[in-house]
């Protein structure tokens, strides 16, 4: 154990990514004390000046670069450094070792995790792979922090510092566009702001500001309305992205009935019914989650939408199997070895899982795989670029099938 404190700086050369947008590096040799490395590339001998201490590692920023990698790039943005804004954590990264770091996350975390064999990784062949469009202009919602000012800004990587700024680079052009991180906000704690897939634009903190309070989206051939403040995915053409990858792996045949649970505004309900022409049930609990779906599914007639949390609805029996298909599209925490293992017993031909984390992803895989189900296929898609984030998804079926 080092005798290191915060603000403190130490010379070391940077190891594998890993999740969470850092790398790995240890102080004093291989076995040396374990410090996670923002701002830094593999095989980079770099400064890190140490931000928080925890039993058993370090955190820290490399804010001096001796050895560059191959694949460093000056950041576009200029907040996008050590103490300033921490939204984005590979913009130092060039673009095709995004998608090779983030490969190599996922890669990890089923190995780590889900205790995948190398062998059992090579056959998946994990590969991240980019969306259309480029790196930066994206993001379709953003959610800006007021300070004590009265300027909205961005949040330092944890931590709840606002840091003032001209616009966010990774943001869609109309909301770069807006006067949001030029005005004066005396009276608000956050301002949010969403530029949807349909053309709307709305602006809101506690209540609307301005434009409408449902914004439209357009994906899987249909209109959506969504209230302004509820989930969406953030990428232009996320939503399309993942309904492909879900339709391409369940391959849903007329008749099969079908649960979409986390269900949301019923995206992937709606296509899995028009495959089908047969009963989905979709479980959302959010109260705003739940009216769009409602509202969206009105016109399919053998869509239902329960009004609960997944686990509840499934020990209680709201709904019961047997089901043919079942998508999982979970929180960040993944949806937990009670769901999995309700799914299980419930006997579909097939789950599709859809994943905004690896970790939680790769820890209900290997609850999967001991209750007999294996891990058929999985897709890695690069929804966030210049982030740490990756969307997963993941094809799974009996082992054994009936």
């Amino acid at each position: 154990m080092t005798d290191l404190v915060e603000g403190d700086r130490v010379e070391v050369v940077v190891g594998a990514p890993a999740h969470g947008g850092h790398c790995v590096a240890r102080i004093g040799g291989p076995h040396g004390q374990v410090v996670f490395v923002r701002h830094a590339l593999p095989g980079e001998r770099v400064t890190v000046e140490i931000t928080e201490l925890h039993r058993g590692y370090l955190r820290g920023d490399a804010v001096e670069v001796h050895e560059a990698a191959p694949d460093r790039v000056t950041p576009p943005c200029p907040y996008a450094r050590p103490g300033a804004c921490g939204g984005c954590d590979l913009q130092h990264v060039a673009e095709d070792a995004q998608l090779a770091w983030k490969t190599a996350v996922v890669s990890e975390q089923l190995s780590r995790l889900a205790g995948f064999t190398d062998d059992e990784i090579d056959r998946l062949g994990v590969r991240v792979e980019r969306l259309p469009g480029g790196t930066l202009g994206w993001r379709t919602r953003i959610r800006y922090t007021v300070d004590a000012a009265g300027r909205a800004g961005l949040l330092q990587h944890r931590s709840h510092q606002v840091v003032p700024i001209d616009r966010c680079r990774i943001a869609h052009p109309t909301l770069q566009a807006l006067d949001l991180t030029t005005r004066h906000w005396p009276t608000e704690s956050t301002v949010e702001a969403v530029a949807s897939t349909g053309g709307d634009v709305t602006v809101r903190s506690d209540r609307v500001l301005t434009g409408p309070a449902e914004v439209t989206e357009l994906a899987a051939g249909r209109r959506w309305q969504v209230p302004a403040e509820g989930f969406w995915q953030v990428h232009p053409d996320a939503a399309d992205t993942l309904v492909s990858a879900v339709l391409d792996l369940l391959r849903p045949a007329p008749g099969e009935t079908a649960w979409d649970l986390y269900g949301g505004a019923g995206l992937f309900a709606a296509a899995l019914a028009g495959r089908t022409s047969a009963r989905v049930t979709v479980v959302e609990s959010a109260p705003l989650g739940v009216a769009a779906a409602r509202t969206n599914l009105a016109d399919l007639p053998g869509v239902e939408v329960v009004p609960a949390r997944v686990e509840t609805a499934l020990a209680r029996r709201r709904i019961t199997g047997p089901v043919d298909l079942v998508v999982l599209d979970p929180p960040r925490s993944g949806a937990g070895a009670a769901v999995v293992r309700a799914v299980v017993a419930a006997a579909p031909r097939a789950v599709a899982y859809v994943a905004c984390d690896p970790a939680a992803l790769a820890r209900d895989l290997a609850t999967f795989a001991r209750s007999g189900w294996r891990t058929v296929e999985l897709r890695a898609f690069d929804l966030f670029p210049m982030t740490q984030h990756i969307e997963c998804v993941a094809l799974l079926t009996p082992a054994d099938p009936p």
